[in-house]
């Protein structure tokens, strides 16, 4: 298989967390990424890996105005789904 080179900017925290991690699996770094990005790349994520929380997690709470029993009280669930 023909391999071709890139170059990748990597933190230094990262970098270390690399580095210790080829060495205790005794395999060099750029398998390593290799290996990283066949996963990240091809694998399919598991059913239910990642809920709707997750991903707006970071949206919680950030509305203002909104009634403190929102996400509680059944009156404000009248009529939804009609």
């Amino acid at each position: 298989m023909t391999m071709r080179t890139i170059s990748v900017k990597l933190p230094d925290e990262l970098l270390a967390q690399l580095a210790r991690k080829a060495k205790a699996r005794r395999v060099t770094k750029s398998g390593l990424v290799r290996e990283s990005l066949e996963n990240a790349l091809y694998e399919q994520p598991r059913a239910g890996a990642v809920s709707c929380y997750d991903l707006a997690r970071d949206l919680a709470g950030t509305v203002k105005g909104l009634p403190e029993d929102l996400a509680d009280n059944p009156k404000y669930m009248e009529g939804f789904g009609r």
